[in-house]
């Protein structure tokens, strides 16, 4: 059957206009070859994009899929950058090649905060499901999923030397938890509310959490083993002593017995005043310099310092003395024994006040990083799409903070209200409530930014060489593209200017208004002054009186009608020349936001508030169809040239294709995040511009691919599918109650695609076993030896490949995060066949540890089963003596390779006198310390 109309797809091209989601936070990196504080990784919707700051440009983007970033982390080493969406994934990049090869899906809701451990090779994640998981990079699999919170995850921090883990919530706990046996050991209870930021101080001896309050409150840790091994007891230091604030007390019912204090102990020792009265926002330090930065929902960072110890001791020293003089003063006067002279240590000895940041907006989130030099960088993401770096001396008495860096021009500060596309489809307009800027659609690069007000419409001139802009105020303004500047600013009404639409003989255009006015202008050409040249301005012509605010106009394309809508739900249609009213279309229940006429004048299409569309005849006025759109308000509505096709914008984020003359939805647009404010659609009708609440402009590019109708509802209903699917509750592990400590992937669709293809693949292993056993049969039935039967089309297509071995291909191609949930879903049934095929390939030494991993987890969710079934005896127990001496084997191997390169590197270091992965900074500065003391003798002897 032929395809009675063919539609063309819309595909999404490029994302820009947005430096960085107010979902997310920041990160420095360090690319290849670049210095550290140079680049800065964004959230950007769904990508992460890499700032140079230095050249203000966007050098990387590390792209994602469908859902927004929601958190980032670099590495420690880095290489690469983990990062967390909204939908529980966590995807590992690398920073050389921009590349995810690593992939976790455990969390069931955004991911809310990332933390590496010291080496960078496990992860942990926390989220808004109240879980925390910590995974396995190395082996791509996670370890175990950590339940006892009761709100959102903010913070979670691995303990470098101990196999801990502290965690802090909304739900004003802060946890510690023993990796070795995952359990939570200690719980602190001394907040009041939510617990935000944490941070560890004092080389982990010390923890400092910030909460909804002005107070950043201290912790002294102390590792109880470690005290109980050195046989010393917890002392003061001589006679100062660290006070605890009096005024809250001790609220985390501190026992000095128990279990809970078997590992460490965690004492409330004081806490900082912030000057801000807000919660903590985001809580960042650096360890190296020993600065602690917070902030609220204010613009202003505060900058606190950690003193080395020297420091406080020669602080206390001058204390003590300044005492000391006073107490020798008073006693002269009183002529009273001050007895004996104690100083008390507090927290404000130790941490001190250096500085505050004032940025140009609200911060969202601060990073800090030290440099070489004692400097200090400091990265803020503001709540105006905007990123500004910092640098200060952390060193100094007095430090004053630099900004060294601004990026502004990708994007605008508010929401873009109004977009447009030039008559030659090479440039893009866009507005905001502050600036204009003007893009290259082909590069989107700024062409030009310009000041403006409020804008709510906007067109280009014909010519292309100005710009109208409608404002908020009532007021007309007229730019000039070639110069950037504004030419007239007109005062056309006395309200908002809603909506503004250029006359098809291109002579002049017209302007709706909440005055209840409708007015037409004219171009004319004028001189500017006592210059020769002319400039553009508008010369107002007629005006209509309406009984209603208006909140659209547009001329039909034969210039013979002009539809208004008004605020009482219709749209009313006049003769353009005699302004005499024609028809009035109502039906819509709220009133119509957008509105379009197609090219040949025949059919009107209206968006309402009400969630409808509703396509009008032109000729009697008669409703056509009403459908149903979008599941919120209809924000734009555009024909594309010269068909009767249109795109609708909604507040549901999506954009839809209709076709006016079947009534059918042809295509929807996904990609935004939030509502959907304007669409612009070239002149071509080959490119699409929008613009949403998300602060992104997304380009839509028009290719050669048709939609068939039936294959696109068909693949929606597969995808509402696969979604449910995933949806459901994973399957109980056999012997394992609910507890603090479970399981650490979910289930997805992709682990079941996964268990799917190992079913598969273990029926054809069955299959081609008994084709084989019956031809056996049949030639022992014969007497002779019969041509095999021919081997499954999908070994055929493998190269020939045995059966056995398909079963291990499909195993060795499953994530290695997704296995052992994929595992789980497997039916009982395949098991025992599993069990057999495993054993052949620990004989044969293929993939042992990948074998032995999944047999291992097998024989745990199993284990009921497979201990009760007599025919699987002498199996398991081939399977104990195979794999305990496979896994020896390789255990030799190992250690004799790790032998033989510790010799070589000995052998290559006494020979050459160089030392393998030395500290090259070190030996840098030792090579320039002798080189300046042989200078100093040069010029001492000279």
């Amino acid at each position: 059957m032929g395809l009675t109309k063919q539609y063309l797809r819309y595909v999404a091209s490029a994302v820009f206009g947005v430096i960085g989601s107010q979902k997310a936070n920041i990160a420095y990196v360090t690319l290849r070859g670049g210095e550290k504080g140079r680049y800065i990784a964004a959230a950007a919707c769904e990508h992460v994009f890499i700032w140079d700051v230095r050249k203000g440009e966007k050098v990387m983007i590390l792209e994602g899929q469908k859902h927004e970033v929601t958190f980032l982390r670099a590495s420690p080493d880095g290489v690469s950058i983990a990062v967390g969406y909204e939908d529980g994934a966590v995807r590992i990049f690398s920073l050389l090649n921009g590349e995810s090869n690593v992939s976790f899906n455990g969390h069931k809701s955004a991911v809310s905060i990332i933390c590496y451990d010291e080496l960078g090779a496990r992860l942990v994640t926390g989220s808004k499901d109240t879980d925390v998981i910590v995974w396995d990079i190395i082996n791509e699999c996670g370890l175990y999923r950590l339940r006892g919170h009761k709100g959102l995850i903010t913070q979670a921090l691995f303990l470098k030397d101990k196999n801990l883990l502290v965690t802090s919530s909304k739900d004003s706990f802060v946890k510690w938890w023993d990796l070795d046996t995952q359990h939570c050991f200690k719980t602190i209870v001394g907040h009041r509310s939510e617990v935000w930021g944490m941070v560890l101080l004092d080389r982990e001896s010390r923890l400092l959490t910030g909460s909804a309050d002005s107070e950043l409150r201290a912790w002294d840790i102390t590792y109880l083993q470690e005290v109980k091994a050195e046989g010393e007891p917890e002392e003061k230091r001589g006679k100062i002593e660290l006070v605890e604030d009096e005024d809250e007390g001790d609220q985390e019912g501190e026992a000095d017995e128990g279990p809970e204090e078997r590992i460490l102990s965690c004492k409330k020792v004081g806490s900082i005043l912030r000057e801000a009265r807000d919660r903590v926002v985001s809580l960042a330090a650096d360890a190296r310099t020993g600065v602690i930065a917070c902030h609220g929902n204010d613009s202003i960072l505060e900058v606190f310092r950690v003193l080395p110890e020297a420091e406080v001791q020669q602080k206390m020293k001058k204390k003590e003395k300044r005492a000391r003089k006073k107490a020798a003063r008073a006693q002269e006067e009183m002529g009273e024994d001050a007895g004996e002279l104690t100083v008390k240590r507090t927290l404000k000895d130790e941490i001190t006040r250096l500085t505050h940041i004032k940025a140009s907006a609200k911060i969202r989130w601060a990073e800090c990083l030290s440099c070489p030099g004692g400097e200090l960088k400091v990265a803020l993401l503001l709540q105006n799409n905007t990123i500004e770096t910092y640098s200060l001396k952390a060193a100094s008495t007095t430090p004053t903070s630099n900004k060294t860096a601004r990026l502004t021009l990708g994007g605008h500060r508010t929401d873009v209200r109004t977009l447009a596309f030039s008559s030659d489809n090479l440039a893009v307009l866009s507005a905001s409530g502050d600036t204009i800027k003007v893009w290259n659609r082909a590069t989107l690069q700024v062409i030009r930014t310009m000041a403006c007000e409020y804008a709510l419409c906007s067109l280009f001139v014909p010519g292309d060489r100005q710009i109208i802009l409608g404002t908020k105020s009532g007021k007309l303004q007229i730019f000039e593209l070639a110069s950037g500047s504004l030419l007239e600013t007109v005062d056309a009404h006395d309200g908002a200017l809603w909506s503004l639409c250029l006359a098809p003989d291109q002579r002049g255009l017209v302007t709706g208004s909440a005055d209840k006015t409708v007015k037409f202008w004219e171009f004319e050409l004028i001189k500017d002054g006592e210059m020769s040249h002319k400039r553009l301005t508008v010369k107002h012509k007629r005006t209509l009186q309406l009984e209603e605010d208006v909140l659209c106009v547009k001329f039909s394309p034969d210039h013979r009608l002009l539809a208004v809508s008004l605020l009482d739900c219709t749209v009313k249609l006049f003769y353009t020349d005699t302004l005499k009213f024609f028809l009035s279309l109502y039906g819509h229940k709220l009133p119509v936001l957008c509105l379009d006429i197609c090219h040949d004048s025949t059919l009107i299409a209206t968006g309402s508030a009400d969630r409808n569309v509703k396509i009008w005849g032109l000729d009697f006025g008669d409703c056509h169809r009403s459908m149903f759109a979008h599941d919120d308000s209809v924000m734009f509505l555009q024909f594309l040239p010269k068909t009767h096709l249109f795109f609708t914008a909604g507040k549901d984020k999506k954009i839809k294709q209709w076709d006016a003359d079947k009534f059918e939805h042809i295509q929807t647009l996904e990609g935004h995040h939030r509502e959907v404010w304007c669409l612009a659609v070239s002149p071509s009708g080959d490119h699409l511009v929008s613009a949403s609440h998300d602060k992104s402009l997304r380009l839509w590019e028009r290719t050669r691919e048709p939609v068939i109708l039936e294959e696109e509802r068909e693949m929606e209903r597969e995808a509402e599918f696969e979604e449910s699917m995933s949806k459901g509750d994973i399957p109980v592990v056999p012997g394992e109650a609910p507890g603090e400590a479970a399981p650490a992937g979910k289930k997805t669709i992709e682990t079941v695609k996964a268990a799917e293809r190992i079913m598969e693949a273990l029926e054809l292993f069955k299959d081609e076993n008994r084709k084989m056993e019956e031809h056996k049969y049949v030639c022992e039935a014969a007497g002779k030896q019969l041509p095999p039967p021919n081997p499954n089309p999908i070994l055929v297509a493998f190269g020939n490949i045995s059966p056995s071995r398909y079963v291990l291909d499909v195993i060795r191609k499953v994530r290695s995060s997704e296995l052992e949930v994929s595992l789980l879903v497997l039916p009982f049934s395949y098991v025992p066949e599993l069990l057999k095929l495993f054993n052949g390939y620990i004989q044969q030494g293929l993939e042992v540890e990948l074998v032995c991993r999944c047999l291992f987890f097998l024989l745990r969710i199993h284990f009921g089963q497979i201990s009760s079934n007599q025919m699987l005896l002498t199996v398991m127990d081939q399977l104990r003596t195979n794999t305990v001496a496979q896994v020896r084997q390789i255990r030799d191997v190992m250690g004799f390779n790790s032998a033989a390169l510790q010799f070589l590197q000995r052998e290559i270091e006494s020979r050459e006198e160089v030392t393998f992965f030395a500290e090259a900074t070190g030996k840098l500065k030792e090579r320039k310390r002798r080189r300046t003391k042989r200078e100093r003798v040069v010029l001492t002897i000279a």
